[in-house]
């Protein structure tokens, strides 16, 4: 059997495959799996670029130019941080919102598709179980 690290990489492989040819087909089509490290991440009130950084364990050089790509694809802003005018916060604009309804849509999709090959209540489990083992690395 493959080890840990190389199920994971199918898994989120063929996810992300699924996921990006879906959105390409609702309209999001310049949208690559790298934007994922910031458009899984921001809130829709917008979110500062170091917290982005953070959350999804990138640099915050990668963060950042992923960040001028969403800005030039309409997906996302810079606006002034209204907590502390010296910061930044990086708010989706209407299309990236669309973007994170539909995102969401085909996740739960693709996930109600998954539980039903295993089963609900082991689906259930494995995402726990996985989420326990991720958060140990």
């Amino acid at each position: 059997m493959p080890d840990v690290g190389v199920l994971s990489a199918h898994l989120l492989s063929g996810f992300q495959k699924e996921l990006f040819a879906r959105l390409a087909e609702a309209g999001h089509e310049n949208l690559r799996p790298r934007h994922g490290a910031v458009m899984a991440y921001i809130a829709t009130t917008g979110t500062r670029a170091s917290e982005l950084s953070e959350r999804s364990g990138q640099h915050k050089q990668v963060v950042g130019t992923l960040i001028d790509e969403l800005e030039r694809l309409g997906y996302v802003t810079r606006q002034p941080d209204p907590a502390d005018r010296r910061a930044k916060l990086v708010v989706p604009t209407d299309l990236g919102k669309d973007q994170m309804v539909q995102a969401k849509r085909i996740i739960t999709e693709i996930e109600a598709r998954l539980a039903s090959v295993v089963g609900a209540d082991r689906f259930a489990e494995f995402k726990q179980v996985f989420k326990e083992i991720s958060r140990t690395l």
